[in-house]
């Protein structure tokens, strides 16, 4: 018995900083993943505007807005909230409200759905994932918010 408690301790000295630090080197990785994914995304729709514009009136079905301010909340997301998430600066509601651009890409893009290659909608299931693991758990230690905490405190 005392061997079995003296393994368990061993195998979980390092479980805290493990933790800690692999927690943080795993939510940068995700923060840039997905927010890389998002970035691509406006940059597109910035480098050809008058596709973009056609797009939001002709194929997505943004719900409640005119197509023209919806193609501007869309690009404007997709290029502010990745780079809040790279820094690591306000990065819970960054996560958030990327949720909420993928959200309405996915309601608004019903052809999602029928295509014949699940990746197109299963992309976005998994960055949605994404962000709500950044939204429960935090950018970590290397982001700004934790340097701005650590001076508050």
């Amino acid at each position: 018995m005392k061997t079995m408690l003296g393994l368990l301790q061993s195998s979980t000295r390092f479980d805290a900083n493990l933790s800690e630090w692999g927690g943080s080197l795993l939510s940068l990785a995700i923060r840039f993943f997905v927010g890389a994914q998002f970035l691509r995304s406006g940059l597109a729709k910035v480098g050809d505007w008058g596709n973009t514009l056609m797009l939001f009136r002709e194929e997505y079905a943004v719900p409640l807005l005119p197509p023209g301010f919806a193609a501007v909340l869309g690009a404007a997301g997709e290029l502010v909230f990745p780079i809040l998430l790279f820094v690591g600066l306000v990065s819970r509601p960054a996560a958030l409200g990327l949720f909420f651009v993928n959200l309405v890409a996915v309601i608004s893009y019903s052809k999602l759905f029928a295509f014949e290659c699940p990746a197109a909608i299963n992309d976005h299931f998994y960055w949605g994932a994404l962000l709500l693991v950044l939204m429960a758990f935090g950018p970590g230690r290397f982001s700004l918010d934790h340097v701005l905490s650590q001076r508050r405190d």
